[in-house]
């Protein structure tokens, strides 16, 4: 499955069968007691806005959804982060276009229309619908001003444990992890791999694009799950204080010592 964000929609209406089953997804795919998606299958155009002007806005989109978190709670950004890309995942495999925004839409009307609640609020969004095939002009624009497909080598990411020491089924991880969307392909996780473990931390603490670059590494939580996942090991999230931000430990699938070319 490939996905590309896309901000031009052609304004037909989201397949019933597939909102039911949107819906079913929603209510079901809850990893987080603290945060929650919400569909809201109406005409989109007057929550977001354009990052210069109307450049870049979402245009034509029947419906969207919003990420919601309670924001007592100190992890709630990459938690928000970790759901959302599980709900943009499942949207695009239900062939719906897509586009992570976290940072030009009118949280506002967005909370308003997704029922939030007093503690709660919408950390982002992502329109849902269909699209035309190819990317039109201004998506063009866009995706050269986010660099959209430049990605750091992991030699840049990650520290502790040389490669050809990671344990089998890491680097599958950290490729997924480096493939994560940004905000504006910023790419600000970093990653610690040790003997049963990988931690997620931000490369520096200063936000950029009025959004959490904590948001963007629970993005990259869940990229590292699925992937590990895909090579049988599973494990569980360990929330740390910034600027580190979460480390997956491994607790299934995994034999401690195990060398990256090592036969499985």
């Amino acid at each position: 499955m490939s996905r590309r964000s896309r901000r031009q929609f052609d304004a037909r209406p989201v397949e019933n069968s597939t909102l039911i089953y949107i819906q079913k997804f929603l209510s079901e795919f809850s990893p987080y007691p603290e945060t929650r998606a919400v569909l809201v299958n109406q005409a989109t155009d007057e929550i977001f806005k354009g990052a210069i002007g109307n450049l870049g806005k979402i245009k034509g989109a029947p419906a969207f959804i919003a990420f919601v978190g309670n924001i007592d709670d100190p992890n709630i950004q990459e938690k928000v982060g970790y759901l959302g890309e599980g709900v943009i995942l499942e949207a695009t495999a239900s062939n719906l276009a897509t586009c992570w925004v976290g940072g030009f839409f009118r949280p506002e009307i967005a909370s308003l229309l997704a029922g939030a609640g007093k503690k709660e609020r919408v950390l982002a969004v992502t329109p849902i619908g269909y699209t035309r095939e190819g990317l039109s002009f201004e998506e063009k624009i866009m995706a050269g001003f986010g660099r959209n497909h430049q990605r750091k080598p992991l030699a840049e990411l990650v520290s502790g444990l040389e490669e050809t020491n990671w344990p089998g089924g890491v680097k599958k991880a950290l490729e997924a992890a480096r493939l994560a969307p940004s905000a504006v392909n910023r790419q600000p996780w970093r990653f610690e791999v040790q003997a049963d473990n990988i931690t997620v931390a931000v490369d520096n603490l200063n936000d950029s694009y009025n959004i959490s670059k904590r948001l963007d590494c629970g993005i990259a939580m869940l990229h590292i799950e699925v992937a590990a996942l895909d090579s049988m090991m599973k494990g569980q999230w360990e929330f740390l204080e910034p600027p580190e931000v979460a480390r997956f430990i491994f607790t299934e699938g995994f034999e401690p010592g195990a060398r990256l070319d090592a036969p499985r």
